[in-house]
């Protein structure tokens, strides 16, 4: 086993368990669709965090010929995936089993409420980004500061301005998209 093989394990865990909450998630709101108050913005921030997701597994194959590790680099990377992680499992709203209210269920309110953890994980996430990809991909300091940079005043944003929650979303989903075009 290589090492990257050997530090990808605890990412790659890491990162299923984030997928496994976000497909959870779904597959709980489909059974109590009936209560469900849907809303795109909050189903477009969700795929954003998959796609954040998929993106840090995505990368993280690149890092196959990195030999330089050291456990800064893999607790780094370790608290990334924690950080997606936390993005997932506050992305969506959780049915409390509460048989006579489903309030909990609305879509826009859980994201301008207690969603708004998810945002603050995602603002983590792009705090780990720039030793990424200054300390172990050796890409320029000044992109490698500014891209994550702009994530992080995106999510920022988005927890502490509730009430544009919905334009922000789509800015945010505009900017992973970019990202997934830089790294993928």
């Amino acid at each position: 086993m290589t090492q990257h093989e050997y530090v990808f394990v605890a990412i790659s865990i890491i990162l299923g368990f984030a997928i496994t909450r976000l497909l959870s998630s779904v597959a709980e709101m489909i059974r109590v669709y009936r209560h469900v108050a849907f809303h795109w913005a909050t189903a477009l921030w969700t795929g954003c965090v998959m796609l954040f997701i998929l993106q840090l597994w995505w990368v993280g194959w690149e890092l196959h010929s990195f030999s330089r590790w050291s456990f800064f680099d893999f607790f780094a990377l370790v608290l990334g995936a924690i950080f997606i992680y936390g993005a997932a499992e506050l992305a969506l709203p959780r049915e409390d089993l509460d048989i006579t209210d489903h309030s909990e269920l609305d879509f826009l309110a859980h994201s301008q409420s207690l969603g708004r953890g998810s945002a603050v994980s995602m603002l983590g996430y792009f705090a780990v980004g720039p030793h990424v990809n200054i300390g172990l991909f050796g890409n320029p300091p000044l992109p490698s500061i500014v891209i994550p940079l702009i994530g992080a005043i995106l999510v920022l944003l988005i927890a502490v301005k509730p009430a544009w929650f919905k334009p922000l979303v789509v800015l945010f989903a505009a900017y992973a998209l970019l990202i997934l075009l830089l790294t993928a």
